[in-house]
């Protein structure tokens, strides 16, 4: 009998990973085609070395894994471990024996795989946080965000064992400016600070407010620089944290995806966006063509110019940076690929000098160049074509303005908030001297 998704089973085979992953229409329809099947007090549910590719969900009661001669583990259906398929390396490495009568799921994982392997859709809810009634959840947490969603079972079983909850008091300082990165962080509940000194002695700058599933402390753990800001606690907080070396190699290496310069090439021609986080004064003495100059420090205040149904490939200097970006739109949500090696791997005649036109906006009119290895020209859009190919060319130069245009509004906006902001300090200055003066005169 299929599986009702209202029912307490139901909502319990929700909560498995990565079933708590799939969009609900998804969800549902596996839950048609699977059964619970029910296991008696001694009896094996799989024998070491077994091969099927089977994933085996405990529902409820309590299994113990074990070899002939030594018991390892009982998981119990109410643990957090009972999340996860039971010992699903194959072959089997153990056996699983129920204690008692129990009530167990089996998924074949080629099915799985199918379910998993579809495009995400932003309309789409995922109902992880809504249909889960613990709000003490870790897992819960961890699952909204879309790079936990990506990874394989077993590195999110290691997360769970590897994560520490921790709680700060208001006004605490998390991490500091300058200080080496240690731990990658996840705001559970409450809400933090972002802050940074642009010099030693220079007047610290709020920079944005975190709250609940917001994280930080990534960015120095993939680059391997300092940390870049301040973090301090605005309200009591509760933190989950990762460290270094768990991050690294559970999170970042599965994650980060590298893309050759020719599949690059490719991919821009098919229509993916092509950003490169340099410094403006790196970018524009030799870039690629067809790039738009997305400076890192600008990036978080410039997804909403993105376009998420485009692949981005991200390009620095060396492909560190990069790594660092490509993390931050993975986070949110966008499709996106790490130049690997960066501009430093490509040969220097590939790369675009600045141009000759009396306005340099920074957005090339060519794509990149072709195999045949000639020179780009000023006339890039009159080479010999078909109209069809200056048509498309046309189309991407058009896409690349209204992408630059969002980036100089969103930027535009910005900065009429700092003038806003430093003519507010302005005021209270005057209003300071002028205080200054009158008790002085009454002096």
């Amino acid at each position: 009998m299929a599986v009702d998704i209202h029912s307490a089973e139901g909502r319990v085979i929700r909560q498995l990973i990565p079933l708590s992953t799939l969009p609900f229409s998804k969800f549902e329809a596996l839950c048609a085609q699977i059964k619970v099947e029910d296991a008696e007090e001694g009896q094996f549910l799989f024998k070491c070395g077994d091969e099927p590719n089977d994933l085996v969900y405990l529902i409820d009661g309590s299994v113990t894994l074990q070899t002939d001669l030594l018991k390892i583990e009982t998981i119990k259906s109410d643990s957090p471990s009972a999340r996860f398929a039971l010992a699903h390396q194959i072959p089997r490495k153990v056996h699983a024996v129920a204690n008692s009568r129990i009530r167990f799921l089996r998924l074949n994982a080629d099915m799985m795989k199918s379910v998993q392997d579809v495009p995400y859709e932003e309309a789409e809810s995922f109902m992880v946080a809504e249909e889960v009634e613990d709000n003490d959840d870790w897992m819960t947490t961890l699952l909204k965000s879309p790079v936990f969603r990506a990874l394989p079972p077993a590195n999110l079983q290691k997360i769970l064992m590897g994560m520490e909850e921790v709680r700060v008091n208001a006004g605490t300082v998390i991490v500091n400016q300058g200080e080496q990165g240690d731990f990658y962080y996840i705001i559970k509940r409450g809400q933090c600070l972002v802050s940074r000194k642009p010099a030693p002695n220079a007047k610290e700058i709020k920079l944005a407010q975190l709250s609940d599933q917001d994280t930080f402390g990534e960015d120095a753990l993939i680059s391997g620089e300092p940390r870049n800001v301040t973090v301090s606690a605005l309200t009591d907080v509760c933190l989950l944290r990762l460290g270094k070396e768990q991050f690294l190699n559970l999170i970042k290496q599965p994650t980060l995806k590298y893309i050759s310069y020719k599949d690059a090439q490719d991919l821009v021609t098919k229509g993916a966006d092509l950003i490169d986080v340099r410094e403006p004064d790196e970018y524009k003495p030799k870039h690629l063509p067809f790039s738009i100059n997305l400076p890192f420090f600008s990036l978080r205040m410039q997804l909403k110019t993105l376009n998420r149904q485009h692949p981005i490939v991200v390009v620095c200097q060396n492909g560190k940076i990069s790594e660092t970006a490509a993390f931050i739109l993975m986070r949110h949500k966008f499709n996106a690929l790490i130049l690997s090696g960066g501009i430093d791997s490509i040969n220097p005649d590939e790369l675009k000098a600045p141009s000759s036109f009396p306005i340099d906006d920074g957005i090339e009119t060519s794509n990149f160049r072709g195999s045949s290895g000639e020179s780009e020209t000023s006339h890039s859009f009159t080479e010999q074509s078909s109209i069809q190919d200056d048509m498309e060319r046309l189309r991407r130069f058009l896409q690349q303005l209204k992408t630059k245009y969002n980036i100089l509004e969103a930027e535009k906006k910005a900065l009429e908030m700092k003038y806003l902001a430093l003519a507010k300090f302005t005021e209270s200055l005057k209003a300071e001297l002028e205080a200054m003066k009158k008790a002085g005169g009454g002096g």
